[in-house]
């Protein structure tokens, strides 16, 4: 029994090494020898050779697990061998006498350039027996030099009808798609500040204060008013589908209604690189007049000076005061917000709450930016 069950395993093992070795057997033999890579390097300025962009794609095409690459070392041994020269072997001469010296039925070759203001990388496979190209991709991409290993991918992948991350391709291959670390890899490419304009809407005491006359320490003026200001911007974090933002917004207040409403407001914040929309939350500083008074009986605002009318001494507070003087009011903002895109021009869209006891406020604002670029950038392996 025992004699029949080894016999079994061993005859199992034997058929699927023999399987194994009849796939691996059934592979094409393919010679990748060099990917040109002159182009990019001469006007993209990038820090790479034609080796590691070579080797990159090797890696890359070996993952595919489709062909029987030629290992490197047995190339550079066969060319040693036979004194065969294949730098700059780009030509469909020179690829086919190259193919003949290493016995392989395909060569890999290719190409990875600058044309105009994008990358192109284009990628063909050699067919000695027809002598023509049986494969070939043109893809092109952002100048983005440092992205170059994940294009080599994506144009692999897309060559060999493999599915590629929708969001990754388009972040490579879309001018105008909201920025994040793939297509924004440089510091201050994202010129997110700009001017910020808008509306605020006053409630409660405060809106009936700011509405009463002048006398009575009131303001004389709606609780609905525009607002001008700046936002200042700095990321942080900048990954995947999010950026992490610290804003600073001075802004003034009233202005149209004659009053001289100083605020600045630092927030912290989180957007969405693929449909702009953001969140942000923070504390905010004001500089209004206001005055120490009190209430009477009948619930009439007095300054405190007044308190010599007074039979019994009445509770002191702080509130706004036209006739006082300017003092710093804190608050805690919280705003939601979508930024736009029309070509290079970021257009944000913003609304935002300030929760207070006496009286909530609400406001709207818009704004508009463009982002710079930088020129040029290195590949790091």
């Amino acid at each position: 029994m025992n004699t029949k069950f080894i016999f079994a395993i061993t005859f199992l093992s034997l058929l699927n090494f023999n399987n194994a070795f009849s796939q691996s057997n059934l592979k094409t033999k393919v010679a990748l020898i060099e990917i040109d890579t002159k182009s990019i390097m001469q006007t993209a300025g990038a820090n790479t050779t034609a080796s590691s962009i070579t080797a990159l794609t090797r890696l890359e095409l070996g993952k595919l697990n489709i062909y029987s690459l030629i290992d490197p070392y047995d190339l550079e041994y066969i060319a040693k061998r036979d004194n065969l020269k294949y730098d700059n072997c780009f030509s469909t001469f020179c690829i086919d006498e190259i193919a003949k010296k290493l016995e392989c039925e395909k060569v890999f070759t290719g190409s990875i350039s600058n044309v105009a203001d994008r990358i192109v990388v284009i990628f063909k496979v050699y067919d000695t027996k027809t002598k023509g190209y049986d494969k070939e991709i043109v893809k092109e991409f952002l100048n983005l030099p440092s992205s170059i290993p994940t294009m080599i991918r994506i144009t692999l992948n897309e060559m060999y009808a493999i599915p590629n991350n929708t969001e990754e391709v388009n972040t490579l291959t879309k001018s105008f798609i909201f920025d994040e670390q793939r297509n924004n890899p440089y510091t201050n490419r994202l010129r997110a500040d700009g001017p910020r304009m808008g509306l605020t809407f006053f409630t409660g005491s405060t809106a009936t204060l700011l509405a009463a006359p002048k006398k009575e320490g009131g303001f004389a003026a709606m609780p609905l008013m525009f607002q001008f200001g700046y936002q200042f911007e700095k990321q942080y974090l900048n990954q995947g589908n999010f950026q992490a933002l610290f804003e600073v917004v001075p802004m003034l207040t009233g202005l149209d209604q004659g009053l001289f409403i100083p605020s600045i407001t630092l927030l912290n914040g989180m957007r969405n690189n693929q449909n702009g929309w953001e969140f942000a939350f923070g504390p905010s500083l004001s500089i209004i007049k206001s005055s120490n008074g009190f209430y009477d009986n009948q619930n009439n605002w007095h300054l405190a000076k007044d308190t010599s009318s007074m039979s019994s001494k009445p509770f002191i507070e702080s509130r706004m005061d036209s006739r006082g003087t300017f003092s710093f009011h804190p608050s805690f903002v919280f705003a939601l917000g979508k930024t736009f895109k029309s070509g290079k021009l970021n257009i944000p869209v913003n609304a935002y709450f300030v929760p207070s006891s006496t009286g909530y406020r609400f406001g709207v604002s818009f704004g508009f930016n463009s982002r710079a670029r930088y020129e040029s950038a290195t590949i790091t392996n």
